[in-house]
């Protein structure tokens, strides 16, 4: 397997790099967006308009049907020219826990009706799958769908909802019949103005602070017969082919980031001098960042090989794994070297070096913690 970028993957990089250079610098740092926790609704509009939202989604649903590789490829040019990694975040988590899962699951119904607009940057996707007791365990969970005569009614909450407070579309699971266990487990597509659908509150949080978390209820709930995802009691299914998609995607822009920060760090212990010399004749500097390359360049060909997988239309599970875990452990690694290369500097908010560790913390968590990517590998080796 070669994962030279092909040309095409290099031209979307590049297109993508310079986008986010002239487009999605504005009001980051202090007192800017980050500072305030807030969504950048115009900026995820520039990002459709350019097509990012849109990349793997076919031609007739509003996209721009290019392949796993390309939109890779651009998530990282993106990831390294835009520092606002929180709307990278909700851009992902859009794609690949929404338009993806209606893609490859959805009724050609449905497909026609979100897609276009999950494509063009009207319609902020979010995830409806995590509740306060089912997190890692998380087809534990409690939320109920019955059956009515005009549809679904639901029941129940959601939390750790990424784009939660600012989403108009929403992909949610539910048990349909709780004694049947994940077998019992289906998926829906959820409109904001829905009756009996609210967001109860958003959450703070300590990194990716321009996207918004937050906690749904579904009290009594009513959704049309059309609403179900895919097949009744095939929730699971859904669930897993997107967490596939996303765990090994998501962190594709953080390749960027991890590269903007290793170029960062050379160019400080260049020019910063102590004790009459570059920072970067100490030995204890220069092994740091020769640490952060080492780690970018193991990441790189993980992440590069999901989409060349799933591009031959192969499973990646265990893959998919294996890169959610190593990328987002080196993520927050290098975040933390690289605070440490600049010393006071890389620590208080005005460099934004800290602002990149804060938001490589979360990437342990989020799309499955890190212990439960080592609990898929190990069942994928029959462990």
């Amino acid at each position: 397997m070669d994962f030279a970028l092909s040309e095409e993957q290099r031209a979307w990089k590049d297109a993508a790099t310079r986008f986010a250079r002239e487009q999605l610098l504005d009001d980051l740092d202090l007192p800017g967006r980050d500072e305030r926790r807030e969504f950048w609704r115009e900026g995820w509009e520039r990002c459709a308009r350019f097509g990012i939202q849109g990349l793997p989604v076919p031609e007739a649903y509003g996209g721009r049907g290019k392949d796993l590789p390309v939109t890779i490829a651009a998530m990282e040019g993106l990831g390294y020219a835009c520092p606002d990694n929180g709307l990278i975040f909700a851009m992902n988590a859009s794609l690949w826990t929404v338009s993806i899962p209606i893609l490859l699951h959805g009724t050609e119904d449905q497909r026609r009706r979100f897609l276009p607009g999950l494509c063009d940057g009207s319609i902020v996707g979010a995830n409806g799958a995590s509740e306060p007791e089912a997190g890692s365990d998380i087809f534990s969970m409690r939320s109920t769908a019955e059956k009515s005569a005009d549809g679904w009614v639901l029941n129940g909450r959601k939390t750790w909802v990424t784009s939660g407070p600012v989403a108009d579309l929403f992909v949610c699971y539910a048990s349909t019949a709780p004694e049947r266990g994940v077998m019992g487990i289906s998926a829906f597509i959820v409109p904001k103005e829905t009756a009996g659908f609210r967001v109860v509150r958003e959450i703070p949080k300590m990194g990716v602070r321009t996207v918004p978390m937050g906690e749904l209820a579904f009290e009594d709930c009513r959704l049309p017969h059309d609403a179900l995802l895919g097949r009744e009691g095939r929730g699971a299914e859904v669930f897993n082919a997107s967490m596939e998609w996303e765990r090994g995607s998501i962190l594709a822009g953080a390749l960027g980031t991890m590269t903007r920060q290793l170029e960062r760090c050379v160019e400080h212990a260049r020019k910063r001098k102590q004790f009459g010399r570059p920072i970067g004749k100490f030995q204890a500097v220069a092994h740091r960042i020769v640490e952060m390359k080492l780690r970018l360049e193991t990441c790189r060909p993980l992440v590069y090989r999901i989409g060349w997988l799933k591009a031959q239309g192969k499973d990646a599970t265990m893959e998919a794994a294996l890169a959610k875990l190593h990328v987002s452990d080196c993520f927050v690694k290098n975040g933390l070297d690289a605070v440490q290369v600049f010393g006071a500097s890389g620590f208080v908010a005005e460099t934004g070096i800290e602002r990149d560790l804060r938001d490589g913390v979360g990437s342990l968590i989020y799309s499955g913690t890190n212990d439960i990517q080592r609990n898929i590998i190990a069942r994928e080796l029959g462990l």
